[in-house]
């Protein structure tokens, strides 16, 4: 059973994550390629987004996973059989548990490794890609946005690194936009400061209170370019981005130095160790629920809406207790509340199935004594 659970984990995994993922690639694709980005720092992002994507998309694979199996299992009348050789609820449940626990292990490298890493080196790449003039400018034949109310465009980039027929239109003044066209740029790093320096252009200014256009031809003009990358400085450390052994050894300094409130410190932080948890929550409520009904020959659709419904409601008490997390730090044990409500969900089910007389059975009447018999 634990092989079959493990198996279709697997799949579901594979084909949530493959969703969730080519959704993300695609919005990513677009800013990318829009900001004249090659095909390699495409896949390099999309693969860092990777982690995280998982993280999101594994719980609803191992509830997927435990749900697909027992209704196989009870389809091929296979639970009938081995609860008829005397196995229990809680006896079948454990494969159940220990499927819950493996994924739940993986989950946890996940929250407290990998996707702190994958964000800060995403975030690392984000911030270099801002900062690369060249990629953010030098693209052929593309109409480009380096900054808000800017327009650049290159015709053509010769080997030599010369531009050919620029077009840069600068609105961020909206009272007095000018634009520039020149046959011949050149992009000159010096010192920290960016300059576009055209060669045989023309400048166009128009005035919006005079609504006159002012046109000036130029040999040679340099235009300091350097105002549309100053923005971007080296930012605190994200919390987010931080692995947890980090933290906890010394979590005061790091909620400090993150600049965090210390309610959103102790959620985020508490979150990591829940998130495993609700693995396990996800695996026996799907399997406790499926349990709980009788053989039909129209299917068990009806237990498996309940499961939804009932992880859901797992899922809504996460969402409460966020709340009063975030206002007193000291509340942190709510946050496993979810985890708790869930086991004592599975375990009450577990507790009717295993109950010979539960509502709706009636006791098997007595046969009558050979004695009383006339």
């Amino acid at each position: 059973m634990l092989s079959q659970l493990m198996m279709l984990f697997g799949f579901f995994a594979l084909v949530l994550v493959s969703i969730y993922w080519i959704n993300q690639a695609v919005r990513l694709f677009d800013r990318l390629i829009g900001d004249g980005q090659s095909a390699l720092v495409f896949l390099e992002l999309t693969a860092l987004t990777l982690p995280n994507v998982i993280q999101l998309v594994l719980p609803m694979s191992v509830f997927a996973g435990a749900v697909y199996v027992t209704n196989r299992l009870s389809s091929d009348s296979e639970l009938v059989v081995m609860q008829a050789t005397g196995f229990s609820p809680w006896r079948l449940a454990r494969p159940v548990v220990y499927y819950g626990l493996l994924v739940a292990l993986f989950m946890s490298v996940l929250t407290h490794i990998l996707v702190p890493a994958s964000l800060a080196q995403l975030k690392s790449r984000e911030r270099d890609i801002a900062q690369d003039v060249t990629a953010r400018l030098l693209s052929e034949g593309t109409f480009l946005h380096p900054a808000t109310g800017m327009t650049f465009y290159i015709r053509a980039i010769t080997p030599e690194g010369e531009l050919r027929d620029v077009f840069l239109h600068d609105a961020r003044k909206p009272a007095k936009p000018i634009t520039y066209s020149a046959a011949r740029a050149y992009l000159v790093k010096d010192d920290g400061r960016v300059t576009l320096l055209m060669v045989d252009g023309l400048s166009q200014s128009y005035s919006a209170q005079t609504t006159r256009l002012f046109t000036t031809h130029f040999s040679e003009f340099a235009h300091d370019i350097s105002a549309l990358f100053t923005g971007i400085q080296a930012e605190a450390p994200q919390f987010q981005h931080l692995p947890t052994h980090q933290i906890v050894a010394d979590y005061a300094a790091t909620v400090a130095a993150t600049q965090q409130s210390p309610g959103r410190a102790a959620e985020l932080l508490h979150a990591r160790f829940q998130q495993p948890l609700l693995c396990i929550v996800a695996a026996l409520i799907g399997f406790s629920t499926l349990l709980l009904g009788n053989f039909s020959r129209f299917g068990v659709w009806r237990q498996i809406v309940a499961a939804l419904v009932l992880l859901v409601f797992v899922k809504m008490i996460e969402g409460v207790v966020a709340a009063p997390v975030r206002t007193d730090p000291a509340l942190w044990p709510l946050i496993y509340l979810p985890t708790l409500a869930g086991l004592a969900i599975s375990a009450t089910l577990l507790a009717i199935v295993a109950n010979p007389r539960r509502k709706g059975q009636r006791a098997q009447p007595s046969p009558p004594s050979e004695l009383g018999a006339t």
